[in-house]
């Protein structure tokens, strides 16, 4: 089928090296278009289905696709983009995988035979998901995929026998190349759900060995009365990304099912960089050493490699890091050091071991007072606080100490009531006084975007909106 998909695309005209941009459901087609496109030496552009037409509008012209792929019921609305991008082809792509890129590709002849590809030559461009500015397109390699697919499935162990559960979407690069990757690689199969849905996936789980999901996954499994020890008889091994892994998420689940998570680290730019051991120690809040053939480093701010234990910047290198930004070549230039290492922006720590520790986004560093202060200890010494569920620490403007300490908590369902002064108090009692909150704002849930991850700006946003309203207790 991928064969006479290719054929199709290559009837309207469209050669090595040109963009399809993909904006479906999640389908079996839809993963056999992206084979086309590797078979046709075309680039794979898939894109968030939660992007309204606004949205797609950049992408469309940004990408410069030569055929965008859409919904449907999408193709009237987004036609006339299309066309306005200069695009010379729609066609579209159900979730029961039908539509006019199926029905073209029944009729498909001449269909090229397998187009080779160079380890440098661009397979996909994933953008960023744009929680700050305009999304950046990453063009990752046929050898970017390639290198990092087998160093996952020989370090995660995967056999011919291994059956994945699959409930991830597709425009990511957790579910299109890490599970899919690591089942085609090893010769498995999969379970393909076209969405998560706790109830469903507990059903499914005795008759796979893998689970691959975001920290939320794990979040809804336990709140699912049949998630335990039963369910899970057949599986060998349960892996968390895209999103930080709550300590006691890992620590309740192990309780519930006797299973610890593998917790692993990567970036749309670099793939899969670290990852907790198959065999061995997996420990709660460290994404694990770094994984073969890949380098990672902690730097001070001037790029000087900093010893065991101390905070700087994740720095990686190896065969998994991109190719650089689609159309983007001064953005390139800046997150590569001069000796070749890719900056990802995020702050870390390297213990005796060679285990990883994330503590924040380079961006999100506090600086009160002239003091360095990273979230992510305030927010693991807040989550310690008795009927909290989970909290977020960011900074906001203040007149003195130019950034000044805020979080905002999401209390458990029943606990007692917590209030802003129990939470300063708490962190107060264990941290030194400038890393304790100077605000606190309670919320039902954090926002996040369609990964797990905390959308820290509208937190900021959130805060600023705030300011100088009383807190409430919760």
């Amino acid at each position: 089928m991928s064969t006479r998909i290719a054929g199709a695309l290559w009837a309207l005209g469209l050669r090595p090296g040109d963009r399809v941009t993909v904006q479906a459901e999640k389908s079996v087609e839809h993963l056999i278009l992206y084979f086309a496109c590797l078979r046709a030496g075309l680039v794979f552009q898939p894109l968030n289905t939660s992007y309204q037409p606004a949205e797609l509008e950049y992408f469309f012209v940004d990408a410069q696709p030569a055929c965008v792929i859409c919904a449907p019921d999408a193709a009237d609305t987004l036609g006339p983009l299309a066309r306005a991008a200069g695009v010379p082809h729609l066609l579209t792509l159900s979730a029961r995988g039908d539509g006019t890129l199926v029905e073209a590709a029944q009729h498909a002849t001449g269909a090229p035979d397998v187009i080779d590809r160079s380890t440098e030559d661009v397979a996909a461009i994933l953008y960023s998901s744009g929680t700050t500015g305009r999304p950046k397109g990453a063009m990752l390699s046929h050898g970017n995929l390639a290198s990092n697919g087998r160093t996952l499935a020989e370090a995660w162990g995967f056999t011919p026998t291994d059956r994945l559960l699959h409930a991830l979407p597709l425009y990511h690069a957790h579910g299109l190349f890490v599970a899919v990757s690591c089942t085609l690689l090893s010769g498995g199969s999969m379970l393909f759900l076209p969405r998560f849905e706790a109830g469903e996936v507990v059903t499914l789980l005795p008759q796979a060995t893998v689970f691959m999901g975001v920290p939320t996954y794990y979040s809804r499994l336990l709140s699912d009365p049949a998630l335990g020890p039963e369910a899970c008889r057949g599986i060998r091994l349960f892996v968390s990304g895209s999103a930080p892994l709550l300590a006691d998420t890992f620590e309740t689940f192990q309780r519930r099912t006797g299973h610890a998570i593998l917790e692993r680290y990567g970036l749309t730019e670099t793939l899969m960089n670290t990852s907790n051991p198959l065999v061995g120690e997996r420990v709660p809040g460290s994404v694990g050493p770094a994984l073969p053939g890949v380098s990672v480093r902690i730097a001070a701010p001037v790029g000087l490699e900093r010893p065991p234990g101390e905070t700087g910047e994740i720095q990686v290198r190896g065969p998994n890091v991109f190719a650089g930004y689609w159309r983007k070549p001064e953005q390139t230039a800046e997150t590569f050091t001069a000796d070749g290492w890719f900056r990802t922006g995020d702050l870390g720590r390297i213990d005796g071991r060679g285990y990883v520790f994330i503590v924040g986004r380079a961006k999100d560093l506090i600086i009160s007072g002239g003091l360095n202060v990273y979230p992510k200890e305030v927010e693991d010494c807040i989550d310690s606080l008795d009927g909290v569920a989970e909290s977020a620490v960011v900074g906001i403007r203040h007149p003195d100490f130019g950034d000044a300490v805020a979080a905002v908590v999401v209390c458990r369902d029943g606990a007692a009531p917590i209030a802003e002064a129990d939470v300063i108090g708490h962190v107060r009692g264990r941290l030194a006084a400038f890393k304790a909150p100077k605000r606190v704002v309670f919320l039902s849930s954090l926002p996040r975007n369609a990964m797990g991850k905390v959308v820290k700006q509208a937190l900021r946003d959130l805060l600023a909106s705030e300011n100088g309203k009383p807190s409430r207790s919760r």
